[in-house]
């Protein structure tokens, strides 16, 4: 299937509307700043502001994302400067007022040093008293197995294909959790493949978070919570500013 990386960020992604509001209050807090959308996606955030009138770099480190987020961004006439690349090497030659990474994208940069890496880049990108926003969840923070039901797939139709997207485990990993998927797919002449797809999230709290980015001498600006929904944990959003 043509798109498939884009196809499934969308099934297990796209639907996930918690953060949302926080995201645009912050933006309109920047405003008339730029932001900076870090791991971006197909670009539910970055869409999203942009139809709100911010000026939006999005950047993520998968080009097949990139592409698509910047096809959605054309058809909508809207104004989104796409970049693909890796925020632990962010060299943009311009700041922001905002810059932020939604659904967890630092528990998935490698540990502590590759954390700093993305703080020290982040500090070169943010105008002076901008702010950095980096959302943290913890998988194991769910309704336990005896008090719930088997969760429902996420599942999506696309150009004939269905797919269908479910958590089927969540295992403790050295230095972090591995959260396993069973991704299935239907062809439009009904052959069904399936595969077990894990992402492992780094274990981070939100203490450690600040001091490594302390560290590239940005400043503690507090701290805001997601809450969780029916399908998706919750999470704690850190909040950092660059030195005034």
């Amino acid at each position: 299937m043509r798109g498939a990386t884009a196809a499934w960020h969308d099934v297990e992604c796209a639907s996930y509307a918690a953060d949302l509001e926080l995201w645009r209050e912050l933006a309109a807090s920047a405003a008339p700043a730029p932001v900076l959308d870090l791991g971006a996606g197909t670009g539910r955030v970055a869409l999203d502001l942009a139809e709100r009138g911010h000026e939006v770099t999005a950047m993520d480190s998968d080009p097949e994302l990139v592409a698509e987020l910047s096809r959605r961004a054309r058809e909508s006439g809207l104004r989104v400067d796409c970049v693909a690349g890796d925020a632990r090497t962010l060299g943009l030659g311009r700041r922001y007022g905002l810059a932020f990474a939604a659904m967890q994208v630092v528990q998935l940069l490698g540990g502590p040093d590759g954390r700093r890496a993305l703080f020290a880049r982040v500090r070169e990108h943010l105008e002076p008293g901008a702010r950095f926003a980096a959302a943290l969840a913890d998988p194991f923070e769910v309704v336990p197995p005896e008090d719930s039901l088997p969760p429902l797939p996420d599942v999506a139709e696309v150009e004939g294909w269905v797919l269908s997207s479910r958590p089927v485990d969540v295992r403790p990993e050295p230095g972090g959790v591995a959260v396993h998927r069973l991704r299935q797919l239907v062809s439009p002449t009904g052959d069904l493949t399936e595969e077990l797809h894990t992402i492992v999230l780094e274990s981070v709290t939100p203490d450690e978070l600040e001091a490594e980015a302390s560290d590239s001498g940005l400043v503690p600006a507090g701290r805001r919570q997601v809450p969780a929904t029916p399908e998706y944990v919750g999470s704690t959003v850190v909040i950092v500013e660059a030195p005034r």
